[in-house]
Formats: C-alpha cells, sequence, structure tokens
C-alpha cells in the first residue's frame, strides 16, 4: 500500500510539474498536496528520480550535418541556412524537465536513512541539471540558471534576464563535480553511475574547451581548463579498469555488435545503455536509418582511410571512382555504418539497391536484420549506446592535442585500441604533424600550428568512429566550422547515364537517364534487365528538373536540386546560437536576443 501511495504521488507531482502553460518562466500553483508525502527517505528519491531518466538521448543518426548528403525531413539546419529560421518560427525554450529537478532539489534538506544513498539520487537529479543545462548552453549561449523551483511570488527570477555563459558552465560544472563524487557505480548499465556523470563531464569539457578556443566572439581565453577536466574525467575511467573496447578480433563484425546487439548489458565498451525488450513491449525505431528520409555524404565516404592506413583521397582519380570501386581496401567501419554492395536488408533475398534520391550512400549502422530483434520495419529490440568508451579515448586524445601537449604514448593509450579493433595502422603524431592530408587541411582551414596534423587526424577518427551517433553537429560547431553547410553535400560518383551495377552481382540494378522516355542508352540491355532496373531522371517528360542532377550535367557525384535553386548562406556569428522564441521576449521583456537575432 506504502507503494502504491508513492506510485500515485510521484503522478500527481509530474503532473504538477509539467503543467505549464507556454514554458517554464510561467508561473504555476506550487503543489504543496504532495510536500508532506514525499522526500523521506532514500527511497522516496529513488522513485523519484527514476521518473527523470526519460531525459536521457541516444542519437543513431547525423541529422542536420555534413555527414548526411540529403535529409527530406524537417531540418532545422538545412532551414537556417536557407533563411527559413527567426524569432517567430523556432521552437524550443521548455523548461518543464528543469522544474522536476528543482523540485526535488528544493526538498531533500531533511532526508532520513543512509546519507550516501540520499547523496546518490542527489547527484543524479543534478546529473540531470547539467545534462538539461548543457542542451541549454549549446543551443542558446547565454541562458537564465535558475538553482531552486519558482513559486508564484518569485518575480524576480520569472522575469530575469539571460545570465552570461560563464556562470551557466561554471554552474553546470558545479553539478557534475557533485555527482562525479556522490553517484554510486551502478549495479546495471541502464541505470546512471559514476561513470556515466565522468562520461558526461569528459564529452562537456572537451565540447566547452574547444568551443572557448575557436569562438573567439566570446572573449574567452580560458579553455584550456575545461580541456584539463575532459582529461582528468577521462582517464579516471580509463584507469578504472572498467571498460575496453570490444574487439574479440573480428574486425568489423565486432564494431557491428556494438549497434546492433539485443543485450548490451555486458559488453565491456559500454558505459550506459538504454534497454529495449520485446518482452516489456519495449522497442525503437532504428530501422528506420535505411533510406527513409536521408542518406550519407560523400564527404563521410572519402573521410575513410584505405587498409593500409593511407588517405582514399590520395589516390590519383579517387573523385571519379565508382560505387563498386570505391569500396576496395577500405577500414572495415566503411560497410559496416554505408550500405556497401551486396548488402541485404531485413527478410530480402535479394541485395539492397540505394536510393539515389538520397545520394545512393545508405546508412545501415544501427541497422539488424536478424528477425529475431527486429521483426519488421520500425519495430526494433537492439540495445542503443549513450556513452561508451571509445567516445570517452577520443575525448581525451582530442583534448590533449589541442593544448599541444598530446605525445605517442598518448595515441597508443587511446586511437591505437580503436583502431586494433578493427586491425588498421596505429596513427603516428609524427608522421600526422610532418606530412598534414591536404584534403583535411582544406576542409578544417583554422586549424593552425605545429600540432595541425595531428588534430586533424584525430577529428578524422572521430568523425569516423563515431559516425551516426549524434555528435557530428555539435563537433562543427564547437570547431567553429558552420561554413561548410553553404556547400551542399554530394553523393554517389555516376559515371555516364545509363545502367550500372550497385549490388556486386556484375549485373545492372540502376539507371539513372535524362528524362523520362529517353532511352537511349540503355537500349542494348536485354528486357530481363530492364525490367528489374530502377529508375531515376534527371528531368522530367516537360523538361523539369527533378530532384536530383549530376555535378558534370550528363556524369558525375549526385547533386540535390534544392541545393542549386536556393542558396545556403551561414552567417557567423549569429547562426551558431538559436533565437529565444518572440513570444518569450513578449512575456520576459528583459531576455535580450543574442548576435543579431
Amino acid at each position: 500500500m506504502k507503494k502504491l501511495k508513492l506510485c500515485i504521488s510521484v503522478i500527481i507531482i509530474a503532473c504538477c510539474l509539467s503543467a505549464c502553460n507556454n514554458d517554464f518562466l510561467q508561473r504555476d500553483p506550487s503543489t504543496s498536496l504532495t510536500e508532506g508525502l514525499f522526500f523521506k527517505t532514500a527511497a522516496d528519491l529513488e522513485l523519484y528520480t527514476n521518473g527523470l531518466y526519460s531525459q536521457l538521448e541516444y542519437q543513431y543518426a547525423d541529422l542536420n550535418s555534413d555527414n548526411i548528403s540529403c535529409y527530406t525531413g524537417d531540418g532545422e539546419v538545412d532551414r537556417l541556412v536557407r533563411g527559413g529560421v527567426s524569432a517567430d518560427n523556432i521552437g524550443g525554450w521548455y523548461w518543464g524537465d528543469l522544474r522536476k529537478i528543482n523540485f526535488m532539489l528544493a526538498r531533500v534538506s531533511d532526508i532520513s536513512g543512509d546519507q550516501d544513498n540520499v547523496r546518490n539520487y542527489i547527484g543524479i537529479a543534478r546529473f540531470f541539471r547539467a545534462w538539461f543545462y548543457i542542451d541549454k548552453i549549446k543551443t542558446y549561449g547565454d541562458v537564465p540558471w535558475y538553482s531552486k523551483d519558482l513559486q508564484t511570488n518569485d518575480d524576480e527570477l520569472l522575469y530575469k534576464a539571460r545570465d552570461p555563459r560563464t556562470l551557466v558552465v561554471d554552474s553546470i560544472m558545479q553539478d557534475l563535480e557533485y555527482a562525479v563524487n556522490n553517484i554510486k557505480p551502478a549495479n546495471s548499465k541502464t541505470r546512471l553511475s559514476k561513470w556515466s556523470a565522468l562520461a558526461l563531464m569528459s564529452r562537456f569539457c572537451l565540447y566547452e574547451g574547444t568551443f572557448r578556443k575557436y569562438h573567439t566572439e566570446l572573449g574567452l581565453k580560458d579553455g584550456d581548463r575545461f580541456l584539463e577536466k575532459c582529461v582528468w574525467a577521462s582517464q579516471q575511467i580509463m584507469n578504472s579498469g572498467n571498460f575496453s573496447i570490444y574487439n574479440t578480433g573480428k574486425e568489423g563484425l565486432d564494431y557491428h555488435t556494438l549497434f546492433t546487439s539485443g543485450d548490451l548489458s555486458t559488453n565491456p565498451e559500454i558505459i550506459q545503455f538504454a534497454d529495449y525488450d520485446q518482452s516489456l513491449a519495449k522497442s525503437n525505431s532504428v530501422h528506420t536509418v535505411l533510406d527513409w528520409e536521408w542518406g550519407l555524404s560523400r564527404g563521410l565516404a572519402d573521410s575513410y582511410l584505405m587498409k593500409d592506413g593511407t588517405p582514399f583521397t590520395s589516390i590519383p582519380g579517387n573523385d571519379k571512382k565508382t560505387f563498386m570501386e570505391a569500396w576496395v581496401n577500405r577500414d572495415p567501419r566503411m560497410r559496416e555504418t554505408i550500405c556497401y554492395p551486396g548488402f541485404k536488408s531485413l527478410n530480402a533475398t535479394k541485395p539492397y539497391c540505394p536510393k539515389l534520391t538520397v545520394g545512393g550512400y545508405s546508412q545501415i549502422k544501427f541497422f539488424n536484420t536478424d528477425t529475431k530483434y527486429s521483426p519488421s520495419w520500425g519495430l526494433n529490440y537492439t540495445d542503443l549506446p549513450i556513452f561508451r568508451f571509445a567516445e570517452v579515448l577520443l575525448n581525451y586524445a582530442e583534448a590533449k592535442a589541442e593544448m599541444g601537449n598530446l605525445t605517442q604514448a598518448d595515441i597508443d593509450l587511446s586511437i591505437k585500441p580503436i583502431r586494433d579493433r578493427v586491425s588498421m595502422p596505429n596513427l603516428s603524431m609524427e608522421s600526422a604533424n610532418s606530412n598534414p592530408d591536404p584534403a583535411l587541411v582544406n576542409y578544417y582551414p583554422n586549424v593552425v600550428g605545429a600540432n595541425s596534423g595531428v588534430i586533424l587526424e584525430i577529428r578524422r577518427e572521430r568523425r569516423i568512429e563515431l559516425a551516426c551517433e549524434g555528435f557530428r553537429y555539435d563537433d562543427l560547431m564547437r570547431w567553429k566550422m558552420g561554413k561548410v553547410f553553404e556547400d551542399g553535400q554530394q553523393g554517389i560518383y555516376i559515371p555516364a547515364l545509363g545502367a550500372f551495377d550497385v549490388t556486386g552481382d556484375g549485373v545492372p540494378d540502376v539507371a539513372v537517364l535524362e528524362a523520362f522516355g529517353k532511352t537511349g542508352p540503355i537500349d542494348g540491355l536485354s528486357q530481363d534487365v530492364k525490367d528489374n532496373l530502377n529508375f531515376f531522371y534527371l528531368k522530367d517528360s516537360e523538361g523539369n528538373e527533378q530532384s536530383i542532377y549530376l555535378s558534370e550535367g550528363d556524369h558525375g557525384h549526385v547533386l540535390f536540386t534544392r541545393d542549386k535553386l536556393t542558396q545556403r548562406v551561414f552567417v557567423e556569428p549569429k547562426y551558431y546560437y538559436r533565437p529565444i522564441p518572440q513570444e518569450q521576449i513578449v512575456l520576459n521583456k528583459n531576455l535580450k536576443q543574442m548576435f543579431g537575432w
């Protein structure tokens, strides 16, 4: 009966706290009804913090980044660079999750029982407050900091202005420090632990340290203190002995397993994961990665090294290699991320044919073809990583490289085990700095100095290892690389109009023609072959351009007509931040927009 009352009370609290009409800054009645029932024991805190876990996010795509060739959904960055985002039409500015967290933190002073357990759950709540504010900092820059739940008479706080980034970030760090020092090592990798808090500290400190380094518009020159903290947090995890790169000697299959497994609970690389189970009717929709609304980009595909560790982009004629040729002797992670010739989809009897309307480089990372865990499209029961050890190693290497104190021994501790998993050569710091890859130098022009070559190679490694896990957009933003969004991304190379093989069976599967009815390039094919072709037309029967075109007219890389018709412009520094919705500016006159919004 006691548990039933507690559950009912939690529901009441959640409903009251989420009842904000438009946003957190609107005043709602306080919930004194529940205060006499709750927050008496550590068990109460455990029950309450269980309701905060829905805030944890996993990612299985790199939408709104240069890893995507074409996104047919509602991409905010795509709208941004085409002038379609303003304070009048932007969404967001939701603060309900923070209210739930602060409601608890304001009521924990008199909890009875084991105080280590009490501090553990307070640490979990403060982890979630840090998680909440990290997102706000990334989105808006300066934001109001609230460390208490607001009451109806708190006019000064309700209508406060933005607090400076420095105050908010230092407050985030205080929450993370508390979480690291007080959250216990969990028995389950689905629950927050000390290691989760350290992983978030590692991630955020790398973000903030590099953001301050490259974003000179902020006038903040203390980025190294965050990079040092990133190194420290990463080392705590690295030296714990609790985690290692998952490597059973199966190269790409080991990498593949991380994203298609029905059970990640014993995987040594996983720090925390989201659990999905058919018996609990708890599923995810990662099958949407395969040609639903997006494809991957040529830029990502070209980033994968050759099997001997040399750049693909250094090969003469690499820009004219066909889809079939591009896969020869490449890093094994490429075929575990991008749909390769011969790949078969769920319950398929013949190889999958990629869609050229999204570029031809289809994503298969996270796509499971085992019907045991993926009985049908859109119904998936594989576990999804939230924090994994490989990211921590990459954070460590990049932070040290950006500070200028990276050594080859550091690379051997971090980059080498990641590459060893897929039998790729180790990164040589001396070689990278003495002979930087011209393609990377051209792509990242703001990386300079004697250590620039190894920074560039760590960025390549990060792009490859963490592809489609939701990191790429944040990486581009912190590196001040928004200008890459001005160039439309490309798809596969088409050598000529006509039919060609993309599945590796020697039989043409795809036909690219100038327009419907102009069949000259395929007239010599048998009717059987024609009947099984997937057709893509550059123009309709009236001569109007379709969704794709080729860079050289009748051959070249797949490009997207919308990029030709509408200019893409990334305004610096304005577009590194989002505007506060105008309706919130009207409600609170003290809120001011940043950087031209």
